[in-house]
């Protein structure tokens, strides 16, 4: 990551935000997990890595590590920083859980999480973001463009 302030909101394209819900939908009944790269200094997302969810769980995600450190390299080579991290819940708001708040590791990357509840649900009703520090989480902005 740069050394640039982190941004107070998350800007995700709309075709974006669209594939990253494709992709949770895809990975049912499993979380999906992706990683987005951007520029922390205006949290403007740039490009989205899918990911495997080493868990392949219904209930839990981690991405997998050959995958993190792929992704990390190749954001570094385009001058990107590891902006956003995320997951999907498939049964559950889009919330950090008490497991989502003890894995976190990253405390300048936003977590975006998708909810699942509603199938038919768009972007800006199913995508939530967050900031992770500490065990604790506060909901940022997301703005979808």
């Amino acid at each position: 990551m740069s050394d640039a302030p982190s941004a107070a909101r998350l800007t995700i394209p709309r075709p974006m935000a669209e594939a990253l819900l494709e992709l949770a939908r895809a990975e049912l009944p499993n979380e999906a997990c992706a990683l987005l790269g951007g520029d922390a200094s205006t949290g403007q997302a740039l490009s989205l890595h899918p990911t495997r969810n080493r868990e392949a769980s219904p209930s839990r995600y981690s991405v997998h590590p050959d995958d993190l450190v792929r992704i990390t390299f190749a954001l570094e080579d385009v001058g990107q920083d590891l902006l956003a991290i995320f997951h999907s819940h498939t049964h559950t708001p889009a919330v950090p859980s008490p497991t989502d708040l003890r894995a976190a590791r990253y405390p300048d990357a936003f977590y975006l999480l998708a909810s699942l509840t509603d199938p038919a649900a768009r972007p800006d009703e199913a995508l939530r973001a967050w900031r992770i520090r500490d065990g604790e989480s506060v909901e940022t902005a997301l703005v979808i463009t």
